[in-house]
């Protein structure tokens, strides 16, 4: 039997930038923000209450490499953008 020995491994996680608007009345913070998430975008819209609650689009993303266990996801100048053609539609 033959063993695959591999003397280092690789890691990446993909980072969204997203732009979020609540859709929540009578909030006293109803502002739009940016927010950087390792969430996909139905991930994102799940996690946060759903299409009914908030309003996201995908601005942008990009690939981190390396540890995928960082407390901080990368800059998008350390990392390599990824060209996105749909949006969030929720």
């Amino acid at each position: 039997m033959t063993s695959l020995y591999l003397p280092f491994a690789c890691c990446e996680y993909r980072v969204y930038q997203y732009y979020i608007k609540s859709k929540v009345q009578n909030l006293i913070n109803n502002n739009s923000e940016i927010v950087t998430s390792t969430l996909n975008p139905i991930s994102y819209l799940a996690y946060h209450g759903g299409k009914d609650s908030i309003e996201i689009n995908l601005l942008r993303s990009w690939q981190c490499m390396g540890n995928t266990s960082r407390l901080q996801v990368c800059s998008i100048s350390d990392g390599k953008e990824l060209e996105t053609k749909t949006e969030a539609k929720p």
